[in-house]
C-alpha cells in the first residue's frame, strides 16, 4: 500500500524523522531507510536505538498515539493515489480479478489510504496489527490469499520495500518490486517493474499488461 498504491513514504519520512526528534536523537537517512515497510514496533526500536534511550511499556502508548495523530493529519491533508493506479484497479476489477491491500500499517491508519484510492475496488485487505508476523514475514501473504482461496504462487504482488518483497516470496507469491531507490537490491525472485515497464510507475499499465506479466514470472 504504502509506496505502491499511495505516496505515503515521504509522509512517514516525515514521521518517523520527527519520533525521532522527540526521543532525542535525528535518525540518519540510512537509519530512515531500514524502517521503510517495517512494523511501527520496529521503527521505534530502530530510533530508541539510535538515540540511546530504553522505551518502556509505559512508554509504547504514547508513542502510538503520536503516530495516529500526526499520520492522520498529514494524510488528510496530503494523500492521494500514485500515478496510474485508479485507472489500473478500475481495469482490473472490471475482468472480476479479486485485488488485497496487505500492509504493515495498522487498521486505524491503513483504512484511511485505501479509502484515498478507493475500497469499492477491493475484496479485502490485511493490516499490521491482523497477523501474527508483520512484514518480512509471510503470514500477511498467505493469509491474504486464504482469504480469496487462491494459493500463493497463483497471487501476483507489487511491493515498494524489500521487507515487502521478502515476503512475498518468501510466502511463494510472484513478486514484482517497485523500489524507491534505483540502488536497492531486491530480494532473488523478485522482478522489478522498471525492467517490465520501463518505468516505475502504472502510467500506461492495463490489466491486460498485468496479465502478460503474471505469465512471465516463474512459479
Amino acid at each position: 500500500m504504502d509506496g505502491t498504491l499511495v505516496d505515503t513514504e515521504p509522509l512517514w519520512e516525515r514521521f518517523t524523522y520527527e519520533l525521532s526528534e522527540r526521543m532525542g536523537r535525528r535518525l540518519t537517512p540510512a537509519l530512515r531507510e531500514t524502517t521503510i515497510g517495517g512494523s511501527f514496533g520496529h521503527t521505534v526500536r530502530v530510533c530508541a536505538d539510535h538515540a540511546g534511550v530504553t522505551v518502556t511499556e509505559d512508554d509504547h502508548p504514547i508513542y502510538r498515539a503520536f503516530m495516529y495523530e500526526r499520520m492522520a493529519e498529514l494524510m488528510d491533508a496530503e494523500l492521494a493515489p500514485n500515478p496510474g493506479v485508479t485507472r489500473l484497479l478500475g481495469d482490473l476489477s472490471g475482468r472480476d480479478l479479486p485485488m488485497l491491500v496487505t500492509t504493515n500499517t495498522e487498521r486505524v491508519l491503513a483504512d484511511l489510504s485505501i479509502a484515498a484510492v478507493g475500497s469499492h475496488f477491493f475484496a479485502g485487505s490485511v493490516a499490521g496489527d491482523e497477523v501474527p508476523r508483520p512484514k518480512p514475514a509471510p503470514d500477511m501473504y498467505l493469509r491474504a490469499a486464504e482469504k480469496v482461496g487462491a494459493h500463493p504462487s497463483d497471487c501476483l504482488v507489487f511491493e515498494d520495500s524489500v521487507t515487502g518483497m521478502t515476503a512475498a516470496v518468501a510466502a511463494g507469491c510472484r513478486v514484482i518490486g517497485l523500489p524507491w531507490y534505483a540502488d536497492t537490491v531486491v530480494p532473488e525472485g523478485v522482478v522489478t517493474l522498471d525492467s517490465l515497464h520501463g518505468r516505475n510507475d502504472f502510467e500506461g499499465v492495463d490489466a491486460a499488461t498485468v496479465f502478460d506479466w503474471f505469465h512471465q514470472l516463474k512459479r
